[in-house]
């Protein structure tokens, strides 16, 4: 069965499992995220639901988001999050997903946006060598092609650019713990994001 939900991460630290070994975790608020739309193949051609999480005050959404809860009758959220499960015939709008829906030893991919670096050149973005320093400017992307035939530079040249600020998803993680009561999940491992940053979790597909 798919499971899902929506969490913001708090941070990295570290754990002992049972045989005293240090196990690095990344620490994730999840949840409480809401069933704000449950969409069925009668009406949308599909079979999803619509999780909404972080809660946050009416004057901050435009009128059509405010109708979209007042008309499923569910508090105003910050972030909404569309899933597709196995079955959704057990979940209802209105209904409360906590941070109990994953379990440990659970596989989970975890997606995020990955921290912003700006501008940055070829030497930072895709770890290309420096040049010589006895002409200067060693930071430098270099030759950067031929110069009669072809004249242009190929797509994909590994150039200075704009760097992260990405969708990145990280797989096959290990949930190590669950708090329920404070609704933590500490996963294995480091994810997308800064801290502070909203991920969504999903358990892994098996092949």
């Amino acid at each position: 069965m798919t499971k899902a939900i929506i969490g913001k991460k708090i941070g990295m630290t570290q754990i002992f499992d049972e045989a005293g070994k240090v196990v690095p975790v990344t620490v994730i608020e999840a949840g409480p995220c809401v069933v704000v739309q449950k969409k069925t193949t009668e009406n949308d051609g599909y079979e999803a639901v619509q999780l909404g999480f972080g809660d946050v005050t009416p004057k901050h959404l435009n009128k059509p988001e405010q109708g979209h809860f007042k008309k499923n009758d569910v508090a105003f959220k910050k972030t909404l999050k569309e899933f597709r499960l196995d079955d959704i015939s057990a979940v209802n709008v209105g209904d409360v997903l906590k941070a109990d829906v994953f379990a440990e030893g659970d596989v989970i991919d975890v997606a995020g946006v990955s921290k912003g670096k700006g501008f940055t050149g070829a030497i930072k973005r895709h770890n290309q060598h420096r040049l010589k320093e006895t002409h200067g400017s060693a930071r430098q992307a270099g030759s950067m092609g031929a110069c009669s035939s072809p004249s242009r530079i190929f797509k994909g040249k590994g150039m200075a650019g704009h760097m992260g600020a990405e969708n990145v998803t990280v797989q096959n993680l290990v949930v190590v713990k669950v708090d329920v009561e404070n609704n933590l999940i500490a996963v294995r491992g480091a994810v997308p994001g800064p801290k502070g940053g909203v991920v969504t979790i999903v358990n892994a597909v098996k092949a």
